[in-house]
């Protein structure tokens, strides 16, 4: 997927996270919570997500190298309101409850719009700071359109059956789990080394499939692998990527093998 075609892909779910928390706050009159986010209301969700993005809108605008500091305020452009600035940051808070300013949509709204013109004007290629061994613009726009989309999906579903995602995104989306986000979670949090255990995630509504091996502290992708492996989950790309985000049980997949392997998934490569 290209930057371009990514970066479309990044603004219509940012307008449809928009229309989902508006619809779900029933025009500013409560801050349900969010069921798969356990601990977060919709105002928390938008608090959060407008945070992270106004956060890389300032990295990509003055390209840091090195990261800034993400307790200072002035990277934020904070509305006024008390009750918007009360939404903000909220990791490990308790959820907003009771009524949510219109202001607070409107400034996770112009937040998306703010680091998508940004992604825009740079380009994939333009050097600047980022968790990852690759640190480009392209990188953040990858990483931030996931989020975006499966942040849409949790907004969405506060209120009805949310829609699944774009097969294209989601196939680039299942990949970068594998390629970036795996390795990176066995290095952020505790995870026990591998003793030869091996994946096999299949997309059914395209040709791909990822097979994994986790051995010692590394992991290895065998991207369309024929080998053998202990478990093999199969859905479509968009069942795969909610299955990975934790947002699917296994039992969403179609699973062949030992489904006990599955369940272990989680130790190997932990949760964000």
């Amino acid at each position: 997927m290209d930057h371009l075609t990514r970066l479309g892909v990044f603004r219509s779910e940012a307008e449809a996270f928009d229309c989902a928390v508006r619809r779900a706050a029933d025009g500013g009159r409560e801050a349900p919570p969010v069921p798969s986010c356990p601990g977060w209301s919709v105002a928390d969700l938008a608090g959060h997500l407008g945070s992270v993005q106004r956060y890389l809108t300032h990295v990509l605008q003055e390209r840091h190298t090195e990261p800034p500091d993400p307790t200072d305020p002035a990277l934020y452009a904070l509305p006024e309101d008390p009750a918007v600035r009360a939404a903000w940051p909220r990791h490990d808070a308790t959820p907003h409850r009771g009524p949510v300013p219109e202001e607070l949509f409107d400034w996770s709204a112009a937040a998306a719009r703010d680091l998508a013109e940004a992604l825009r004007e740079l380009g994939p290629d333009v050097p600047v700071w980022s968790w990852s061994a690759e640190r480009t613009s392209g990188f953040w726009l990858r990483v931030q359109t996931i989020e975006q989309a499966v942040h849409r999906w949790d907004a969405e579903s506060v209120t009805g059956d949310p829609a699944p995602f774009d097969p294209a995104f989601a196939t680039d989306a299942v990949a970068q789990t594998f390629e970036v986000m795996v390795p990176a979670r066995r290095g952020w949090k505790p995870a026990p080394a591998g003793t030869g255990e091996r994946y096999r995630f299949r997309r059914t509504d395209g040709p791909e499939s990822w097979t994994l091996e986790f051995t010692g502290t590394g992991v290895r992708l065998e991207p369309d692998g024929t080998g053998p492996v202990g478990v093999e989950a199969a859905g479509t790309a968009s069942d795969l990527t909610l299955f990975l985000w934790g947002r699917l049980p296994a039992a969403g997949l179609d699973v062949t093998g030992d489904s006990a392997l599955l369940k272990h998934w989680f130790t190997l490569a932990p949760p964000a």
